[in-house]
């Protein structure tokens, strides 16, 4: 952690909504005149989609059905604490992108499914922002977690993270509902060993909930909807929130727990600007005076 060059990592599993999430900060960040430097947690994949198929082909011809984007062996993690470490000791570091789409190929010049090449941290920024699924990830051997200033979890209720896993992954790559469950089976263990314990790390936990039957979520046929769903807000350190005046401001919320909040789905978004626009801004007074 670093008062001079401050960190904030939105993390969550794939199809759990780290990108909208991701475009509230954007908003945020817009508004307040705050400089972000951004990384993707897909950008330290240690594979390129291509060569992960094959690794992945690989594996189950040996018995290990498992192997998955969640676990350490497929993951630049060692690298992501670099970054993080020499981010809040200078204010740089090294990143790249991985190239999602064809409208990405055309900003970065580089086929999808592949990386760019790294490159440095250029120019003055007032904090680094990180959205993928490792950034608050604790093992044996890294400790990213520990260099987060801030870090958020995105976490909506099993079932829904499924449907909205297959719903993008259908219409968004063109898999068929076969494909994405045999991924989500294959990923489960890491999922519970490396995704699920984050949760346990980070500060504030967004975790939608819908109110409508999503008992298969493998048939359902469309994701629900903001207004069928709550939000449960988990603060993981309640000092200093103050309840009263979120549940004035936000319609329809009350108090679960003394460190909880639940929010009508609608209201996600005016609930993220009331809670983390003072916290960034707390981070950006902290790094001026440091300075």
């Amino acid at each position: 952690m670093s008062r001079k060059h401050p960190i904030i990592a939105v993390t969550g599993s794939s199809g759990a909504g780290t990108t909208s999430v991701k475009r509230t900060f954007e908003q945020i960040f817009r508004r307040e005149g705050v400089t972000a430097a951004f990384v993707e947690g897909d950008s330290f994949h240690r594979y390129d989609r291509f060569e992960m198929r094959e690794r992945i082909a690989e594996e189950a011809k040996k018995g290990n059905r498992n192997y998955s984007h969640f676990s350490p062996e497929t993951n630049l993690l060692k690298e992501l604490e670099q970054l993080f470490a020499e981010y809040s000791r200078s204010g740089h570091g090294r990143v790249r992108r991985y190239v999602h789409d064809a409208e990405e190929q055309q900003l970065y010049g580089v086929e999808p499914g592949n990386f760019t090449p790294w490159q440095d941290i250029t120019g003055e920024t007032d904090l680094l922002f990180y959205e993928g699924l490792h950034g608050a990830v604790m093992t044996e051997e890294v400790n990213v977690a520990q260099h987060v200033d801030l870090k958020i979890g995105v976490v909506p209720v099993i079932n829904l993270e499924w449907i909205q896993k297959l719903h993008r992954d259908k219409a968004t790559r063109g898999y068929s509902t076969e494909t994405v469950t045999d991924t989500i089976l294959r990923r489960m263990p890491d999922y519970v060993h490396y995704i699920c314990p984050q949760f346990t790390e980070t500060d504030i936990n967004f975790q939608r909930a819908p109110t409508v039957d999503t008992s298969n979520p493998f048939v359902a046929r469309w994701i629900p909807t903001a207004d069928e769903s709550i939000v449960v807000i988990r603060f993981k350190n309640p000092r200093g929130i103050d309840f009263p005046y979120l549940l004035s401001m936000i319609d329809g919320s009350w108090m679960s727990r003394a460190n909880s909040i639940v929010i009508p789905g609608g209201k996600l978004d005016i609930a993220m600007q009331l809670i983390l626009t003072p916290m960034i801004l707390k981070l950006i007074e902290m790094k001026r005076r440091a300075l």
